[in-house]
Parts: C-alpha cells; structure tokens; sequence
C-alpha cells in the first residue's frame, strides 16, 4: 500500500500573528487537499520558547482530520511539550513514540539535548529505536524522523548544532534494513542528502527559510512562503519527496 505523507517543521510559534499565521496557513492547506494525506510529521522547534501557551497554540493549529505527529527540537521543553501538546504528565526524559501508519512504522525520536542546541541521541533513545525496530513483523516498511540532521548541509549555522555521534544512528540502522529513510528539520532549508545508504530528507521551515552562501550573507529569509514536503513511500519501500511552498 502506497502512503502520503506530508511533513512540517519549525513553526516556532511565539505569540505572535506572523507565526501564527504561517502555521494555520499551512494546515488549512493540507486539510482542503483532495487526497487526504495519511499523516502529518512536525520535526520539531513547535514553539520558539517551549511555553505552555505556545503549545496549547500549537495543538489548536494543527488539530486535524488525520493524524498529526510531532517531536521536539531544540527550541521545545519537554515538560510543557508533554502537558499542553500531548496531554501527559510532565517529564523530562527523551519523548521517543512510535505511530503505526497504514502498515508503516514511523518513530518519532527525541534528538534534543535540554539548554543545547545541539542534538543527540541518547543511550535510552538508542536503545528505544533499536527494540521498537526489532519488535516490528519482518519486513514492516519504516522510517525514523528527529530534528537535528546527522550530516552537514554546507551552511554554517545548521552545521554548528547538528546530530552529534551520528555514528552511533548509522551503526543501529546497519542492524534493521527496512528503515526507508531519516526525516528531520532544524535547518530551515529543503534539502535532501544521504545517510547510512537511505535517503536523508530534511523538511523546509514553516516561520523562514535559510538562505545559502552562496545566496546571500544574512542567514534568515523572513520573505519566503513557508514550505512543506509530501513523502510518497511504496510498497517496496521507496521514498519520493515532494517539495512544496504555500503562498
């Protein structure tokens, strides 16, 4: 069965009508799409302060017909993350959930390191993505999505806080071959690369989009629409991505 899915990232929603305003933007987009899409991904950095209100915005936003998934970024705090978005008791370990998509398994794993902007993950996260895979029926199409990218994009600033001991993800994924690909975002740019032989998708930002070296000094292009990405993954676990701006 072929799956759709669309992901979103940093919303850093603050408050303020711009944020709010692209965020809605982008969800009323995917609700009136034809096809529903299978589910949602948010790659983290929901809120820019990781406030309560933040995320009690958050979840009015993208409260939605179909399934919306979300992990943090660096920006989140994961007490308030875990009451007023998820409606749990607060806590301060990783925020890893698996989500059963129609017949694909998708982990959304806390990559985040709290008061750092760095990310990594951790010795509980390693070993939650590494029994959570081999727990799943043989051949049950996968994919793994976080924040922090665990390769460099040739932009300073993502590269100054990506995915520390990437290694240590690469070798896990060595183990379990029916991972299709890893999703993040954080660096506020669309780009696709490569990593431990799949596919590394990295979703465009929803509040600004990060303008290359070569297209500019000033890293932060407030002027551009926010972006999402579709993902379509097949029957045989191929990954395409589509690329998408909502005006």
């Amino acid at each position: 069965m072929t799956v759709l899915l669309a992901q979103i990232s940093d919303l850093h929603l603050d408050g303020s009508e711009r944020a709010t305003r692209r965020a809605e933007r982008v969800m009323d987009h995917l609700r009136a799409l034809p096809r529903p899409v299978d589910a949602v991904l948010v790659t983290g950095d929901i809120a820019d302060h990781g406030a309560e209100a933040e995320y009690e915005e958050a979840a009015r936003i993208l409260a939605a017909p179909f399934p919306v998934l979300t992990c943090p970024g660096n920006h989140d705090a994961r007490p308030a993350y875990r009451t007023a978005l998820l409606g749990e008791e607060p806590g301060t370990g990783p925020v890893n959930r698996v989500h059963h998509i129609a017949g694909v398994a998708i982990l959304m794993c806390d990559s985040t390191v709290p008061g750092r902007d760095e990310g990594r993950l951790d010795e509980e996260t390693l070993a939650w993505i590494d029994t959570t895979l081999t727990e799943l029926p043989g051949g049950t199409r996968s994919l793994i999505a976080f924040h922090q990218p665990p390769v460099e994009l040739h932009h300073p600033l993502p590269d100054s806080c990506m995915l520390e001991r990437p290694g240590d993800l690469a070798a896990l994924l060595d183990a379990h071959p029916a991972v299709a690909a890893v999703l993040t975002g954080h660096a506020h740019t669309a780009a696709a690369s490569a990593f431990a032989g799949r596919p590394l998708i990295v979703g465009p930002a929803v509040t600004w989009t990060l303008r290359m070296p070569w297209e500019g000094d000033h890293a932060a292009d407030r002027d551009q629409p926010p972006g999402l990405a579709f993902h379509v993954l097949d029957d045989d676990g191929r990954l395409t991505t589509h690329y998408r701006v909502v005006a």
